[in-house]
């Protein structure tokens, strides 16, 4: 038992040290968003985890005295671990996903109620049928196992079940395997736990699942970062050159396609009137704007930020109908943007459209003379507000 419980804290405490290397890494970052700050929740529970695992290893091998008070607290520590593993994750997944009035006290009550209600009915178990829990040889009984499971069980499901809802919707490959990393990473944990603790109890089976998937996690995460501008969070410029140096994703068989660019009018104005940080905020307000209306595309489309105030569409319709009103519908988003966030001036934006034509035309080509039209479109809203020059 003394092997058991060395190969067990070995093992738990190396995936530890794995855990607080990307703990440190992202604490040291220079831009910690809301997302990274409850990521790192996730991983110190992962961590306190791992600790009072090796723990629970000393108790159940005689290392440590077993006796009702330590049997109990490390299956209790397991118990409030897990669950804040899956918690954290939840919370993550919705600053993740930028879902509304997620901070709310009202809404993250309601979401620590399982918990709350479980801890009750496990505490209530135990002062009034302790043989229920833990028989006279200090062993845990399976009720035990339903309250270590339950309430994580209630927060994977609602993950999976937003994670599939966002996966219909999902056309990048990259948000594609970020949904999939993200959405079902707690399915593999309760997995990883149940194999652990019904076929082989003596193997950390859930320490290394839980290691593997945030170490691919982890790199799927990076890729994301290099592939995606922080401010706006769409793709970048170099994601842009990756996406149309693949002929399969730029030239679709059996569609047409259409490179539409836009930039912000009066940009230069709203920094200097305003400050740089209300020019941030039109640029995410515009960003936002543009996901709504790539959201509600029934075709493949590319969306990213193309260079300071300027930004890049590449819509693959089945004809030319499908993307008319396109540029009324993008204005439209903006001005609800814009009245949400109490915007006090007038947001607007150039927009430029051509298409790609068959032959020897390139992307480069396409994309000159969808800039000469928003030069135009620019100029003519310009003439048509008597404004002054807005690029």
């Amino acid at each position: 038992m003394t092997g058991f419980f060395a190969y067990y804290a070995e093992s738990n405490i190396v995936c530890a040290i794995i855990f607080a290397i990307m703990l440190i890494h992202d604490r040291l970052s220079t831009d910690r968003q809301e997302k990274q700050i409850k990521y790192d929740r996730a991983l110190i529970a992962f961590i306190l985890y791992f600790i009072f695992d090796c723990l629970w290893a000393g108790v159940e091998s005689g290392v440590m005295p077993r006796t009702t008070f330590t049997v109990l607290a490390t299956h209790f520590a397991n118990y409030a671990l897990m669950t804040a593993v899956t918690y954290y994750w939840l919370h993550y997944v919705m600053a993740v996903e930028n879902l509304p009035n997620r901070d709310k006290p009202r809404n993250r009550i309601a979401i620590l109620f399982p918990f709350i209600i479980s801890t009750a009915a496990l505490v209530a178990t135990y002062i009034f049928s302790p043989q229920t829990l833990i028989n006279d040889e200090l062993e845990v009984q399976p009720a035990f196992g339903v309250f270590l499971i339950v309430v994580p069980t209630i927060y994977i499901a609602a993950v999976i079940i937003h994670t599939v809802r966002k996966l219909k919707d999902a056309d990048n490959p990259l948000d594609k395997r970020r949904l999939i990393s993200v959405g079902f990473f707690p399915l593999v944990v309760i997995v990883g736990g149940a194999i652990e603790l019904v076929l082989l109890p003596d193997m950390p089976i859930f320490c290394f699942c839980c290691t593997v998937m945030m170490l691919v996690f982890y790199i799927l995460s990076m890729e994301r970062q290099i592939s995606t501008d922080p401010l706006t969070q769409l793709n970048n410029r170099g994601q842009l050159m990756r996406y149309v140096s693949q002929k399969s994703k730029l030239l679709i068989e059996g569609r047409r396609t259409f490179v539409m660019m836009l930039d912000i009018n009066d940009f230069k104005r709203i920094n200097d009137t305003y400050g740089h940080t209300e020019g941030d905020r039109a640029l995410v307000i515009v960003a936002e704007a543009l996901q709504n209306v790539a959201q509600t595309l029934n075709f493949p489309a590319f969306l990213g930020r193309y260079g300071g105030d300027e930004f890049i569409f590449i819509l693959h319709p089945v004809s030319e109908n499908d993307i008319k009103g396109l540029d009324a519908e993008i204005r439209k988003q903006i001005k609800a943007g814009c009245a949400n966030n109490n915007i006090s001036y007038v947001l607007g934006v150039g927009i430029g459209c051509d298409e790609l034509r068959a032959g020897n035309d390139t992307f480069q080509q396409c994309q000159q003379r969808a800039d000469h039209k928003l030069y135009l479109d620019k100029e003519y809203l310009k003439l048509e507000s008597g404004s002054e020059t807005t690029r």
